[in-house]
């Protein structure tokens, strides 16, 4: 096996695997070094993908309990077999991470399983077992991810107090989970538990669910899981959390600032994440982490190490797969002399409680803070026929747009297929299109993007048809 690479990989997450692959496929001698025995990295394998595996499940599971009999479909001892719950999820998983082996194969990209620390900037040790390994590379992508945070008071012990990756893993159905954060981990973990009949509370330290979008998106979510039954603690600073063997005491002070107690059988930490750069031996290069512990880049991702780049949730924006995907692409063709461009602001933002939430663009909070005109359309989808006809009417589709010429701005929606309908916002947002452009295409009927349809219409100043 020779060691010597064009670009190594380190770390085989969505931006890790999408960078090696699109490098392998410029024609680069290409590696990837992942520290566990699969591929995939957090999203895969303890994130996005068995969490969306769970949230199907769960709100099937919802459905038949909650509407089936509505629909004319009579269902005797519904029950959940959480064992069955957790094999299927696993199941979903392995099909990624063998899928992703299949991939490797496919592009001849060498992998190789250990921990990756630099020796100096052309040449990374692997450890593995005891054992030791020298590579060279004339390029390196640092794609190693992230790991969960937590506050002052709260240590994660990985037994009562847990992140999602043991709240995905858990062996027996709980009876109760207190959920410290209300972001976009914390609700949909929220909304798994809750589905299958666990006892939910969240506490949240701001104002607001999912405080980093659009404020009107959290006002609503809150309404929504509130009514499925999830206990919401808004503006309550958590204290501490101890681990009392069988259950787990969480204090906080609530909006008075007077001090409170919850219990339950798990405390799940969903307060955000960190990036993950330890072991990288980055004292023996020139590249720095800024003063949250991110690597510092330039516009093309390169680090103080014109050969190194960092891709991904070790490097500052937002912590999402289809980010670090995006810049994984954009890396290795920045390498082979090409200029892509990643937009940013065009990144969308998902949540995939039920009903969804997505976003992209500008918030109505930011067009206020910068002080700048908007014109905004809201529709709900309860005056859908398509979303009446499912039993789906919670929600709207929001739309801002620019006052004079009718440029879409940013667009927001918590509904039925919110994560799905954010991609049609998407182009029209690249492509700098008008509301009135947007409403004047056609639109299948009945479905659910005629809700954005109805915003983008009255976003122009026109008013709603269907309304």
């Amino acid at each position: 096996m020779e060691n010597t690479f064009d670009v190594i990989v380190i770390g085989s997450g969505p931006g890790g695997y999408v960078a090696a692959i699109r490098a392998a496929q410029l024609g680069y001698k290409t590696a990837i070094v992942e520290k566990y025995t699969v591929l995939g990295g957090t999203c895969t394998n303890v994130g996005c993908i068995p969490s969306k595996a769970l949230l199907d499940s769960s709100e099937h599971f919802h459905e038949a309990a909650t509407k089936f009999k509505t629909h004319g479909i009579e269902i005797d001892n519904l029950k959940i077999n959480f064992n069955q719950l957790m094999k299927r999820k696993d199941e979903v998983v392995k099909q990624n991470t063998s899928g992703l082996s299949f991939l490797m194969k496919k592009n001849k990209i060498q992998v190789f399983e250990g921990t990756a620390s630099f020796l100096s900037n052309t040449e990374i040790k692997i450890s593995s077992s005891g054992k030791e390994e020298r590579v060279k590379s004339k390029y390196f992508v640092i794609a190693t991810g992230s790991k969960p945070s937590s506050i002052k008071g709260v240590d994660i012990d990985k037994q009562r107090i847990i992140s999602s990756t043991e709240a995905l893993a858990l062996k027996e159905k709980p009876e109760s989970i207190a959920i410290i954060g209300g972001g976009v981990i914390g609700v949909e973990m929220a909304s798994i538990f809750s589905r299958i009949g666990v006892k939910v509370t969240i506490v949240e330290y701001a104002d607001s669910l999912i405080p980093t979008m659009d404020k009107e998106l959290g006002k609503e979510l809150k309404k929504v899981l509130t009514k499925n039954g999830i206990e919401i603690l808004l503006n309550h600073k958590v204290q501490s959390a101890e681990n009392l063997g069988n259950s787990t005491l969480i204090t906080y002070k609530d909006e008075k600032d007077t001090l409170k107690e919850i219990r339950a059988d798990y405390c799940l930490v969903a307060v955000g994440r960190k990036p993950y750069t330890e072991g990288l031996g980055l004292e023996n290069t020139r590249v720095k982490l800024d003063e949250r512990g991110f690597i510092q880049t330039n516009a093309q991702l390169q680090t103080a190490e014109e050969n190194i780049y960092a891709i991904g949730d070790v490097v500052p924006g937002p912590m999402l797969a289809h980010k670090a995907e995006e810049e994984g692409a954009f890396v290795a063709e920045v390498i082979a002399g090409q200029k892509p461009q990643i937009h940013y602001n065009l990144i969308p933002g998902v949540v995939y409680t039920w009903p969804e939430v997505a976003s992209v663009g500008l918030t109505e909070e930011q067009l206020k803070k910068e002080g700048r005109a908007y014109r905004v359309g809201k529709f709900p989808f309860i005056a859908s026929g398509r979303a009446r006809a499912a039993m789906e009417s919670d929600g709207f589709a929001k739309v801002i747009s620019e006052p004079k010429y009718g440029e879409i701005l940013g667009v927001h929606i918590i509904g039925p297929r919110a994560a799905d309908l954010i991609a049609q916002a998407v182009i029209g947002t690249h492509y700098e299109t008008t509301d009135e452009d947007m409403f004047r295409i056609p639109y299948a009927h009945p479905t659910y993007s005629e809700a954005l349809k109805e915003a983008y219409l009255i976003a122009s100043g026109q008013g709603a048809i269907n309304l």
